[in-house]
């Protein structure tokens, strides 16, 4: 039997959140583990030390997540910084808090 497979959108950010970024994954704990380890040195995150996890959203399904990532890409950063603040108004870090997602 076929499954579908979930998806996350999450909000990153620099230490000093200045510098937010948006992404989808299937794997929420891996995704972010490799945006800490710098998996891929030249990418955005890596060059601007994007790795706080401060938001996310859960689908039950990819498509409806890479659907919402589009939404959030396309507001402002006032929009974001809204989102981010009705679920994590300190901006801490959640990673930890996910690694029993998936």
């Amino acid at each position: 039997m076929w499954r579908k497979k979930g998806g996350y959108v999450y909000l990153i950010t620099n230490q000093h959140n200045t510098v937010l970024y948006v992404g989808v994954t299937s794997n929420l704990p891996g995704r972010i583990g490799k945006h800490k380890d710098k998996f891929y040195p030249k990418s955005f995150t890596a060059t601007y030390n994007i790795d706080k996890l401060v938001y996310f959203e859960v689908f039950d399904s990819i498509v409806s997540a890479i659907e919402r990532e589009k939404q959030i890409k396309a507001g402002s950063r006032k929009r974001k910084e809204d989102l981010i603040n009705s679920m994590n108004p300190e901006w801490r870090d959640l990673f930890w808090e996910v690694q029993d997602y998936n």
